[in-house]
């Protein structure tokens, strides 16, 4: 396998100390001391110019001295030196440095321009570096402290990754008293270079790695976040959290390290829609380090309490409600069960209450019963010091039924030095213990949510209709030729013209430049109209007097054209009024007004937006947002979480709402975000939904000039490559389709693959299988584009795609090649799919800027060896194992 490109920063077998020294406590004494204390295994070479040795060893002038290849530079020298030193690095082959100096962005612009000089050389050269402005890096399992941090930490499975040193710190200190140990502790800094998304795409494979925490300040680059964190959110908890919920922190948080923070919703649902779980304070951190480092996961969500008092019972179960989390309900078998090892007066519910002199045999007995129990998927056991409890017993007694159950159990000791020997003999016997009731809940909904992103990671959407493609090129013209009037902002005409290209339904409008032409459209559209004043110079209408509703008559037509003129021009005599526009009004005695609509924020870029509409939108704040693209799953989800939702169902003797046409409307803004990137916020408010479908009744859509430098550089999300489809004709005259593979094709996905013979399928992954499990169904199909391709070959047979064909690469962890496979239905063989899926896939792979292609074939697989062969592809054995070859081609 390839190494990580990151490897020399995680795993260096040398590294350089900059500035290092003898006087403590500076900052280049304390880390090269602690790489010593570690120690090191390495090899070590301090560099300053003022000394010939240190702590007995060697001290060179400049790297230029240092004879030997070094993999890692740390730099604490002041930033006006570190341009230069990052030349020099470049020059003697270092790959990565971790620059621990601060004086750069956080300054002011005279530091920006210092760390743009730092950057330019560090890209030169090939070199990446964390910081700058950090406290270090720790792998302890190795003995790498490089970090300023007084001593270091002990190994375990917990990555810490934290734009704040002084929090790495904290929780190092913290963590040190509980023995709870780290794979890696990253101080990330001003994030110039490596961010959180290189970090998490190397935790992913690192196999001393379990979970993750993250403390945010702010994300430089949203695309390489969100590809790192889905796919570690796929294989290890990821717990996030993230400062600047409200002004004072965003301030705080840019002052500290230059960081930009976007809108706190919308990291939500980014960290939502990647699987990650959110974290409001430092302390969520504390306790999520207590649960996540004892390795136990949740297969369910159902929680049971085990107390032996009613009041911590009921702090636990008010805790519960607040995170939503539930409380299993007591089947009569379950109770029956209880009340035999329990005192009659026991609560006969969940919480269940022991009883206060509950015996260690006694909470044995509870624990032992609901660990047995199927549909309790998690215990929390609280124990509060009353007068006939032992608390070390107890806590002896609940770790021996722990220890023979893969449950989650956490315990919480209530109390100080009555319940100490407790809570340290539960603590050594690896048993997350906390001290409050409502602390032990917080960590169990950190699991439950962990739990909850994945069975969400596993939803599979219905298949979507290829046909129904909106006319981007038209609406994309219309949106250039109002550019290059010099305006900003569509007019309602401009902006319903956009929506009809993308199917969405709106109401019948036209311009009316005098009171006859309004009388007309008056007429041909029917009454009751809508006028509106249009003026390119007036944005909101209704602000003017410019909107008259319910016109039922010819000659309130005549009179309201007049009235609108006259009174715009009166409020605002600046702008040109071209006419007023005639519109049918849409009349429903069961309509409900909706908003749906797009804003741009400063990290994620396009944003979709649904919540309740009308002119009270800003007083309900009833908002939910998601990241395009979305698909029908995803586009459910947003609604729910909106109280509007409970609206749309039957009520107060009106017939629910339609909701695919809603789902239909969200699915091509979502599209519109993705395809039109001059689009820079998008309102329909409202769009009023009734049972027999919903149409957008007023629209606005400010645009601006598109600066990327290809299509979806605005996206945080890869969309869907719809450039990547083609179409063929088969020698045998069936027409085929290649395309990428989006999640709404998991069921023929799941088909094809079933249906493969045996010997395809052993071919295709180079060992038995039966059928395609959920979990790999939803790895195989809901695919990071920015990272891989899948391109499926598609028959129609019977008016359905049948899937016949598929191949696809992912790209390796040294980000410049990539490993494919292909495979084709055993009916469809000999038709030439393979080829011209392979051609499609390496004109895909070159296209992303990976320099080869790899594969593994078993060796008796002649024929596959054959095809490689043709497409161009060298092979070799493998050297580790005699039944494959590896084959490989270069993409440049």
């Amino acid at each position: 396998m390839s190494d990580h490109y990151l490897q020399p920063l995680f795993e260096p077998a040398s590294i350089a100390v900059f500035g290092a020294s003898e006087r403590m406590p500076s900052v280049g004494a304390t880390v090269y001391q602690n790489l010593i204390d570690m120690p090191f295994a390495g090899k070590l070479f301090p560099i300053n110019p003022k000394h010939d040795s240190l702590f007995g060893n060697p001290c060179y002038k400049s790297i230029a001295e240092v004879d030997a290849p070094v993999d890692l530079a740390v730099i604490t020298t002041p930033a006006a030196t570190i341009p230069q030193l990052i030349e020099d690095c470049g020059e003697h082959g270092i790959k990565a440095a971790v620059i621990l100096s601060a004086g750069f962005r956080e300054i002011g612009a005279q530091g920006q321009q210092l760390e743009e000089k730092v950057l330019r050389a560090a890209k030169r050269h090939g070199l990446r570096f964390v910081g700058p402005n950090c406290l270090g890096i720790m792998r302890p399992s190795t003995g790498f402290n490089a970090t300023f941090n007084r001593g270091g930490t002990s190994s375990g499975k917990l990555a810490l990754v934290s734009q704040s040193g002084a929090l790495c710190t904290s929780i190092l200190d913290w963590a040190n008293a509980r023995d709870i140990g780290f794979s890696s502790v990253v101080s990330m800094g001003a994030s110039a270079d490596i961010g959180f998304g290189d970090v998490l795409d190397y935790l992913i494979y690192d196999s001393h790695t379990t979970s993750i925490l993250l403390y945010i300040e702010g994300i430089q680059n949203a695309r390489s976040f969100m590809s790192g964190l889905r796919s570690a959110s796929r294989v290890k908890p990821v717990l996030a959290v993230k400062v600047g919920r409200h002004a004072s922190g965003s301030q705080a948080a840019k002052s500290h390290t230059g960081a930009l923070v976007g809108a706190d919703d919308v990291f939500d649902a980014a960290l939502r829609r990647a699987g990650g779980v959110r974290g409001y304070r430092v302390n969520d951190l504390f306790v999520a380090a207590t649960v996540l480092a004892k390795g136990r996961r949740l297969r369910g969500e159902n929680l049971a309490i085990i107390t032996n008092g009613g009041g911590p019972a009921a702090m636990a179960a008010d805790r519960a409600s607040d995170l939503d989390i539930h409380l299993t309900p007591l089947s009569s078998a379950l109770k029956q069960s209880l009340s035999a090892v329990l005192p009659t007066t026991w609560s006969q519910g969940n919480p269940i209450d022991i009883i206060g002199d509950a015996t260690p045999d006694r909470y044995e007995a509870a624990l032992s019963i609901c660990l047995e129990t199927k549909d309790i998927h998690g215990i929390i056991v609280i124990m509060s010091p009353q007068a006939m409890a032992d608390a070390l017993a107890v806590a002896k007694a609940v770790a021996n039924v722990t220890k023979q159950s893969t449950k989650v159990v956490l315990t919480c000791w209530m109390g100080g030095e009555q319940v100490a020997p407790g809570r340290e003999y539960l603590e050594s016997n690896g048993i997350p213990t906390f001290q409050t009731p409502e602390a032990a809940v917080e960590a169990f909904s950190y699991l439950r949510n962990f739990h909850l992103n994945q069975q969400l990671l596993l939803q599979t959407p219905p298949p979507v209709d290829m046909k129904k493609r909106a006319d981007v090129q038209g609406a994309q013209l219309i949106i250039e030729n109002t550019l290059a009037e010099g305006r900003k902002v569509l007019t309602e005409l401009e902006s319903m013209a956009v929506l009809s290209a993308f199917k969405i339904p709106t109401t019948r409008a036209a311009l009316a430049r005098n009171a006859n032409e309004a009388l007309i459209h008056a007429e041909s559209i029917g009454y009751p109209v809508v006028m509106k004043v249009y003026s390119k110079d007036i944005s909101h209408k209704s602000d003017v007097g410019g909107v008259r509703l319910g016109i039922a008559s010819a000659a309130t037509v005549l009179t309201t054209y007049t009235d609108i003129v006259e009174r715009v021009k009166a409020q605002q005599p600046e702008a040109k009024v071209e006419g007023v526009t005639v519109e049918s009004m849409y009349t429903t005695k069961a309509g409900r007004e909706l908003l749906v609509g797009m804003f741009t924020d400063p990290i994620f870029g396009p944003v979709i937006t649904f919540g309740a509409g009308g002119t009270a939108v800003e007083i309900l704040r009833d908002r939910e947002v998601a990241l395009p693209p979305l698909n029908r799953t995803l586009v459910q989800e947003l609604i729910s979480r909106t109280n509007i939702a409970k609206m749309l169902g039957p009520f107060r003797q009106l017939p629910a709402a339609k909701l695919e046409a809603i789902e239909e409307v969200v699915l091509a803004v979502s599209e519109m975000a993705c395809e039109l990137p001059w689009i820079k916020e998008l309102d329909i408010n409202p769009l009023i939904v009734d049972d027999r479908g919903a149409v957008a009744v007023d629209a606005r859509i400010v645009i601006d000039h598109y600066s990327g430098t290809s299509r979806y550089d605005h996206l945080a999300i890869h969309p869907y490559p719809h450039d990547l489809i083609s179409q063929a004709r088969l020698h045998s005259g069936v027409n085929l389709t290649i395309r990428p593979i989006r999640p709404e094709d998991a069921t023929i996905e799941k088909s094809f693959v079933d249906n493969l013979s045996k010997r395809s399928k052993y071919y295709r992954f180079l060992h038995g299988m039966r059928e395609l499990s959920p979990e790999l169904l939803a790895r195989f199909t809901q695919i990071d584009y920015d990272r891989e391709m899948a391109l499926i070959a598609i028959v129609n047979e019977a008016g359905s795609d049948v899937e016949v064909g598929v191949a696809r690469y992912i790209t390796c962890v040294d980000k410049i090649s990539c490993e494919f496979a292909v495979v084709v239905a055993d009916a469809w063989q000999r038709h030439g799919i393979a080829f011209r899926l392979m051609k499609a896939l390496i004109n895909s792979a070159r296209q992303k800027g990976l320099q080869s292609m790899v594969g593994s074939v078993l060796a008796e697989n002649t024929t596959m060896l054959q095809f490689c062969r043709r497409l161009g592809f060298d092979s070799e054995p493998d050297p580790h194992d005699r039944s494959l070859v590896t084959v490989t081609k270069s993409l440049h």
